[in-house]
């Protein structure tokens, strides 16, 4: 058990990806950091300065993705956490009834707070927010890849906009022409809200500075709610005053087979399979054969295995946003999701049984069901890929195992390429 006060932060994730995305940035500031997967059935022993609880409610339905946030949060609030974090991914993915309103409610409710504010913003990863609309690279959110996202398809950049409909709170905005200020300036402006019924405020932010103004203006705050980037400001904030510490992460590893399993359909996804084809063999998993009951499962492990111990092998279930959507319409959105998450998950977890032990997992949906499938529940922090994207490690059928959960919208085309370099 983490001893009264040890505890800095408990973060609820509503993905894997995410969750490591998050645990990164906290363990790169010298914050030790693990990741749970679900809340343990355990009574164990956890060292940490923070601990990110890492979920699969990002898709499910809105009381679901409540009821099993509570569940985390009331296990972190057991455990004396100072503050608390609901991380979301930075392109806010969420639909008109939630589930990020709700979530963020709900955890106010329980908490007894009135207020928090939400920061999607990474900027280190091209993502900002200014007049509380959410920008990727240079074009807004519903203009980037994410209009055609399968699951949560963002046709509105204006998160004020988009929070209305999910959330109870009012919905308010702290735009740049404050946040270029700073902290005092962002302090003075929030003041008066204060004890004015329930609030979410949308944060703008600009640059990886914005954010550790924007944490010490909120400093007092009990629940955070954002992307991973707003934890590089708040650890910061936490760690003020010469505390600085060197990175908590692991690199001592042993050697294994290495392969790709790629479920996400982004458009970044896309581009990264497209890269890695160009020099290496892949194996695509066919939806339509999937339906017909094609044991696509059987021949992508066969295929996988004369292979395994030369380059890396890659599995991927990569589709234009037309064979999607065509899909989706041919065999509904939820099952054809599942149908591919569940023979990836089940490549994934005889590919370990048969020695790989560096795997790469693209997509949010498709690293929560591998991570499932192998029977891990606790992850270490390892050397960071890309933005967003550190290696982590586990034990897994006995065995030290070594993760890249990807959200599908992160990386270079050159990801799956080099990621190897940066894992010892």
């Amino acid at each position: 058990m983490v001893a009264a006060g040890k505890l800095l932060v408990g973060c609820v994730a509503d993905d894997f990806t995410g969750a490591t995305d998050v645990a990164n940035i906290f363990a790169r500031a010298g914050l030790k950091t693990t990741v749970l997967i679900g809340v343990p059935e355990d009574d164990r022993d956890i060292d940490a300065d923070v601990i990110v609880v890492a979920l699969k409610t990002r898709t499910t339905p809105p009381q679901m993705a409540v009821e099993e946030s509570l569940v985390a949060l009331r296990w972190l609030r057991a455990r004396g956490a100072q503050k608390y974090y609901f991380k979301y991914c930075s392109t806010f993915d969420s639909t008109t009834k939630g589930n990020i309103g709700p979530v963020a409610d709900a955890m106010l409710a329980e908490l007894g707070q009135s207020i928090t504010i939400a920061c999607p913003a990474f900027p280190a990863n091209g993502r900002t927010v200014y007049k509380g609309n959410l920008f990727v690279g240079d074009v807004p959110l519903d203009e980037s890849g994410m209009r055609n996202h399968p699951l949560t398809p963002m046709i509105d950049a204006n998160l004020l906009r988009v929070l209305g409909p999910q959330s109870r709170a009012e919905i308010t905005g702290c735009y740049y022409e404050t946040v270029k200020h700073g902290a005092s300036a962002i302090a003075e402006w929030a003041a008066p809200i204060h004890g004015d019924g329930t609030r979410i405020v949308v944060v703008d932010a600009l640059a990886d500075e914005d954010l550790v103004e924007i944490a010490q203006a909120f400093k007092d705050l009990v629940l955070f709610t954002g992307a991973s980037g707003l934890a590089y400001g708040l650890a910061r904030v936490l760690l003020a005053g010469g505390n600085s510490r060197e990175a908590a992460v692991t690199t001592d590893l042993d050697e294994g087979y290495r392969a790709v399993v790629s479920g996400s359909c982004s458009v970044a996804t896309n581009g990264q399979v497209e890269t890695m084809l160009a020099d290496h063999e892949g194996f695509r998993v066919d939806l339509s054969k999937l339906a017909e009951g094609v044991d696509v499962v059987g021949e992508a492990v066969e295929w996988a295995s004369s292979r395994l111990g030369q380059k890396p092998v890659l599995i991927y279930a990569t589709a234009l946003p037309d064979e999607v959507k065509g899909n989706q319409r041919r065999l509904g959105v939820a099952q054809s999701g599942e149908m591919v998450e569940t023979a990836l998950s089940s490549i994934a977890r005889r590919l370990v049984e048969k020695g790989v032990s560096e795997l790469i997992v693209a997509g949010g949906e498709t690293s929560g069901a591998v991570v499932k499938s192998l029977g891990v529940d606790q992850l270490s922090i390892g050397n960071e890929i890309a933005p967003g994207v550190p290696w982590v490690h586990a034990k897994s059928q006995g065995r030290s195992l070594s993760l890249a959960l990807k959200s599908g919208n992160f990386g270079e085309r050159d990801f799956f390429m080099n990621a190897w370099d940066r894992l010892r």
